[in-house]
């Protein structure tokens, strides 16, 4: 196997340069750094993370922590962060919080201590107090994606401009009669999701001069099964069927859409349907959405962590960043039924 020595000469500079050339601390010329690049790869050199880490203290690896792992966000964001640190030369350690107690516990106590992760991202993870102090004692950098964390550089998108942009979009388009699936205090996840969509959904109403009715809103989990359930339930009796749903997640939406076919009604013609969030198969099922692009999210966190760990790309001084977010409509939406 080829040392780094070989690629030295093969590339005919110093092992110095060789050193900077792929690790990418130090001066080194954009035409040297080809050469050595080129020889490493031609002699199948590769970086050992651990002799590396040894000689300067670091390990060019990046935690990520996530609540779950099974969830299509976590996932998006997840990719975005990883293509981006794997550009530039760092590796990723996954670390899934889920649980309470004896389960979380061992995340900060063992994992999150004994790994030499250079700097770390947390993932819509709401902490407490206690936990937000321990990453911080780490003293590695942080940031986060998905809400306020406590002296965090967070982005975050506001979950109550988002739900009141996909319920105008109703209202806009003529309807009156406008119901909501969404989560209450006991489904509260990733920083009060439910409560805050549930919130800009109203707040749409109300300045639109629509009642709010509470048996409007119906209560379910952000799942493809609990829209179905709850749709079922919502649209089922004619006498109180709305025109338009506004569900809080794109896989509620997706349920909500299937619960109307099962019960003969066609979307949009009989009931309009808008989700949010982006889902990656919004556009096969054809959603009106209010997308925000978690796999974006995912990039430009580890954008920003990248410029805490290298000072010569700026760091940011803002602790919370808004996350961008647009509407994207499709056909699950149009003027109600006459």
């Amino acid at each position: 196997m080829a040392g780094i020595e070989d690629v030295a000469a093969h590339a005919g500079v110093s092992i110095a340069t060789v050193s900077r050339a792929l690790s990418g601390r130090g001066p080194v010329s954009p035409s040297t750094k080809t050469r050595v690049l080129a020889a490493a790869d031609e002699l199948g050199y590769a970086v050992s993370p651990n002799a590396s880490g040894l000689a300067s203290g670091k390990t060019r690896t990046v935690g990520i922590v996530v609540p779950f792992l099974n969830s299509w966000f976590y996932t998006a964001v997840i990719e975005g962060a990883q293509s981006v640190l794997l550009a530039n030369g760092y590796d990723v350690t996954l670390y899934n919080l889920f649980g309470s107690g004896a389960a979380r516990e061992a995340v900060f106590e063992r994992s999150l201590r004994r790994r030499r992760d250079d700097a770390l991202i947390a993932v819509s993870l709401e902490l407490t107090d206690d936990e937000v102090q321990r990453l911080h004692q780490t003293g590695k950098p942080l940031v986060g994606v998905g809400g306020p964390l406590q002296g965090v550089t967070t982005l975050s998108v506001d979950d109550i401009r988002v739900a009141r942009l996909a319920t105008e979009h109703l209202i806009m388009m003529g309807h009156q009669r406008i119901a909501h699936l969404g989560g209450d205090v006991e489904h509260e996840l990733d920083f009060h999701v439910p409560s805050k969509r549930r919130l800009g959904y109203e707040a749409a109403l109300r300045d639109a001069g629509i009642v709010v009715e509470p048996e409007a809103f119906l209560i379910t989990e952000f799942t493809v099964e609990g829209g179905y359930r709850s749709a079922k339930q919502l649209l089922g009796d004619p006498r109180r069927r709305p025109t338009a749903v506004v569900a809080a997640s794109d896989e509620m939406a997706f349920g909500t859409m299937l619960a109307a076919r099962d019960l003969g009604l066609r979307v949009p013609e009989d009931v309009s349907v808008i989700g949010i969030d982006g889902h990656e198969m919004s556009e096969f099922f054809n959603l009106t959405t209010v997308a925000q692009y978690p796999e974006r999210q995912g990039a430009h966190a580890a954008e920003l962590l990248l410029g805490h760990l290298d000072p010569t790309r700026g760091v940011t001084e803002r602790r919370d960043i808004p996350v961008e977010y647009d509407l994207v409509v499709r056909g699950s939406t149009a003027r109600p039924p006459v």
